[in-house]
């Protein structure tokens, strides 16, 4: 749970997940409900919802988790539709591009990336203080949703 808690933190937030229900397995982490808490073997490979993995001590969030805190008080940076895109296909995000800010946004600060519809596209660290920024990117994107079709599309060319 620490790991959790502790990457929400870094977002300025706080999420509470019952430690019950909240499952380590090996190096990942899932919420399960009480009925797959009590169907779910001590061996299993998947179950419930995925929260994230811990390598070499470094917390890696699942889409999942990022959404749970998305509903939640947390840094968020509203960006305008080509930002959107731009963000999904691995750029950083660019002061023009900002709509809205929600919490802070000071150098160094973690936050979430959502859409125009409040969609978590991922999360990045903010590269200068937000009303400090002239020109040029202002969070550097960490995580967003492409990432999973990047890495498809380059192990598709591995295997060719």
């Amino acid at each position: 749970m620490k790991p959790i808690t502790d990457f929400a933190r870094q977002l300025d937030s706080n999420i509470s997940l019952d430690e019950d229900l909240t499952v380590r397995k090996k190096n990942r982490y899932f919420l399960l409900n009480e009925n797959l808490k009590r169907l779910a073997s001590k061996d299993f490979f998947h179950a419930g919802i995925c929260l994230g993995k811990e390598i070499d001590g470094v917390f890696f969030p699942s889409f999942n988790l990022l959404a749970m805190i998305a509903d939640k008080r947390a840094n968020k940076v509203i960006v305008d539709e080509k930002t959107e895109w731009l963000f999904i296909c691995g750029r950083d995000v660019f002061k023009r591009g900002i709509i809205r800010v929600i919490g802070s946004m000071k150098k160094g600060s973690y936050t979430l990336i959502l859409n125009s519809y409040s969609e978590c596209l991922g999360f990045g660290q903010a590269l200068s203080d937000l009303h400090e920024a002239k020109e040029g990117a202002v969070v550097n994107n960490i995580l967003d949703i492409g990432d999973f079709l990047r890495r498809e599309k380059s192990s598709v060319k591995t295997r060719s």
